[in-house]
């Protein structure tokens, strides 16, 4: 089991409290549409669709801990049917990404087909933190130590993960009460009597905030007012930080060169600069450990580096044509703006389908190279790929709003119309931008099916949905005098 150092012991923990996830009140009202669904579904005993339900509405509310437990409570009564854990085959399904959040969602439906893993508990702990999700940090915690404390042999590098994780978010009474579990387990421990003495003092300081709050999000709102004064800070010094990041990363590195763990921190530490001198020196030495190694993760790497500068010249251009709006210069930028577009996505697909071509189970891999045939107007080719992307539930709902597109494209109105009409039914949410695509295109195929009064159903519901929607006031003004309305 993994062991945890989130926080220096002796305090610091400034950076973790600010990276605290608060959640707005509208991602909130979208999520419930999700657990609703989840909640209707699971009554059905249909507990894997009711997980995916759950885990899809967290995605968008991470922190609402009562989502939480209920998904708990649908895991439990799985287990208690007879339900089996993730197969190898799903678990590698699960989407690959380095982004704290999506990390713990992974965490969380892994646990909920194992939910008495305590190995599992811990991930959704660890995973909630670094992804700043405290509040479910203070859910999970405490089910976490329980559940430790009722094993046979209790682990004791699990009760100081707990203390490690709560004293980053200055929750010392719970820091204080899992040091003493573990100071159970090894009486004689002088280091941790200390630092239990340590963690007691700074909770009688801090006179237990959370305790007068009702979630950590309420106890961080006066923490918002300081961050500000801080900002000013981090632009004086961050340029210097960097730079002296790259000179000990590489110093690290060429002390042990065939050590390619530090390698790998060298060439982050080029990156944070997104200075493109040092990002293409990251190239180049990536190039060189490629060909050394013959390791595709390392010329993954240099696509992922140039990706991010395409991304960047992207955003240069854009608001260079964004300042000229009502200039003459203004349509002469757009142009150039598109081509680059164009050309960005060309290099991008070349990217991911090597990606792909490498790593055949990487649906995301699956999906960037689909929707950048689609963007490209390379209809006939994204089809069958968008087709294999629709069994993925993370990709499905967008796979087959562009999969109904491109069939509308190439001329297949029939199957354009059915394809989106099945992921309308589906799709819990109404009202959002998806909906609106969804219907838009759902819509145009009707329209071109000749099926007017469908069609304007439809353009009707978009409007309702939002007025100004692309074209639909011309579409529907356009066809109901043909439909008699």
């Amino acid at each position: 089991m993994a062991e945890l150092s989130v926080a220096n012991q002796s305090g610091g923990n400034d950076d973790a409290l600010r990276s605290y996830r608060a959640i707005p009140d509208e991602d909130r009202k979208r999520a419930k549409v999700f657990f609703d669904r989840g909640k209707t579904v699971a009554g059905t005993g249909n507990y894997e669709y009711a997980i995916e339900m759950y885990i899809q509405g967290l995605a968008v509310d991470p922190e609402n801990v009562e989502a939480h437990q209920v998904l708990r409570e649908i895991s439990l009564k799985r287990k208690a049917s007879g339900g089996k854990d993730m197969g190898m085959f799903d678990k590698m399904k699960l989407p690959k990404s380095k982004e704290e959040k999506q990390a713990m969602l992974n965490a969380e439906k892994l646990l909920a087909y194992s939910p008495g893993d305590t190995d599992r508990m811990l991930a959704v702990c660890q995973t909630a933190y670094k992804a700043g999700c405290y509040d479910t940090v203070l859910w999970m915690g405490p089910l976490l130590q329980r559940a430790n404390s009722e094993t046979k042999k209790p682990d004791f590098k699990t009760y100081i993960a707990l203390r490690d994780i709560y004293n980053a978010i200055e929750e010392y009474k719970l820091a204080t009460e899992a040091c003493h579990l573990a100071l159970m387990l090894r009486p004689q421990d002088m280091e941790l009597q200390h630092e239990m003495k340590n963690l007691a003092a700074k909770q009688t300081m801090k006179g237990g905030n959370y305790g007068t709050a009702k979630s950590f999000r309420e106890s961080m709102r006066d923490v918002e007012v300081q961050e500000k004064l801080m900002d000013d800070d981090k632009d004086v010094h961050g340029a210097d930080a960097l730079l002296k990041g790259i000179r000990d990363a590489e110093a690290y590195w060429k002390a042990l060169p065939d050590d390619q763990a530090r390698f790998g921190k060298y060439i982050d530490a080029l990156r944070k600069t997104e200075k493109i001198e040092y990002e293409n020196l990251g190239i180049e030495l990536l190039d060189g450990m490629y060909q050394k190694s013959k390791q595709f993760k390392w010329r993954q790497r240099i696509g992922e580096i140039r990706m991010v500068q395409l991304g960047r010249q992207e955003r240069s251009l854009r608001q260079a044509a964004e300042q000229k709006k009502n200039t003459p210069e203004y349509a002469e930028l757009v142009q150039q703006l598109k081509e680059f577009r164009q050309a960005k996505a060309k290099v991008e697909l070349d990217e991911f389908q090597l990606i792909y071509d490498h790593y055949p189970t990487d649906g995301n891999a699956r999906f960037q190279v689909a929707s950048r045939m689609f963007f490209l107007g390379q209809f006939q080719e994204a089809i069958p790929v968008l087709q294999q992307v629709r069994s993925d539930p993370k990709h499905r709902t967008t796979a087959s709003i562009f999969l109904g597109q491109a069939f509308l494209s190439e001329g297949y109105a029939e199957e354009a119309v059915d394809t989106l009409k099945a992921v309308i039914e589906e799709y819990v949410a109404k009202g959002d931008d998806k909906s609106l695509e969804m219907y838009y295109w759902y819509a145009r195929g009707l329209e071109e099916k000749k099926d007017v009064t469908l069609a304007l159903k439809a353009y009707s519901q978009v409007a309702q949905w939002s007025f100004n929607y692309r074209d639909v006031q011309a579409r529907i003004k356009k066809l109901r005098p043909s439909a008699g309305s």
